[in-house]
């Protein structure tokens, strides 16, 4: 019996490059984002130029916010041919992952010359799910 996952076997080596394309596919067509924190809460700043706002969607499920959108393209050519085109357009997704204490239910979201803002506060201690005990002395 030939064992194909085997270090010297040759299909795996093949493959290997595959394996995680899809994932390197996502990142590629992914917008910018950066995240960061401050005393008061969370911050996410999304990269969105050329987006509509109302093409832009942000949902929250349990403790993960997902972001889907569309860039949608208004190419018009009608002054000659078009040599080449790096500009992107169609549909994306994000997910962010937020920390426990991260307020869900207070997240806003500001959309100002192609750069979301979504801000989320932290929550207040009581409303983690956790309470101060207090101890009786007899």
């Amino acid at each position: 019996m030939v064992e194909t996952t085997h270090p010297n076997s040759f299909w795996p080596n093949l493959y290997e490059p595959f394996r995680t394309l899809g994932g390197r596919i996502a990142d590629w067509f992914a917008p910018a984002s950066e995240a960061g924190s401050n005393g008061s809460g969370y911050r996410i700043e999304i990269e969105l130029p050329g987006v509509k706002p109302e093409d832009v969607d942000i949902s929250k499920h349990e403790h993960v916010l997902l972001l889907k959108g569309e860039k949608r393209t208004e190419r018009q050519h009608n002054d000659g041919k078009l040599f080449f085109s790096e500009r992107q357009f169609g549909a994306f997704q994000r997910t962010f992952r937020l920390p426990p204490d991260a307020d869900t239910e207070n997240v806003e979201a500001d959309f100002r010359d192609g750069l979301l803002s979504i801000a989320i506060p932290r929550a207040e201690p009581a409303a983690q799910g956790g309470r101060k005990i207090e101890i009786k002395n007899r």
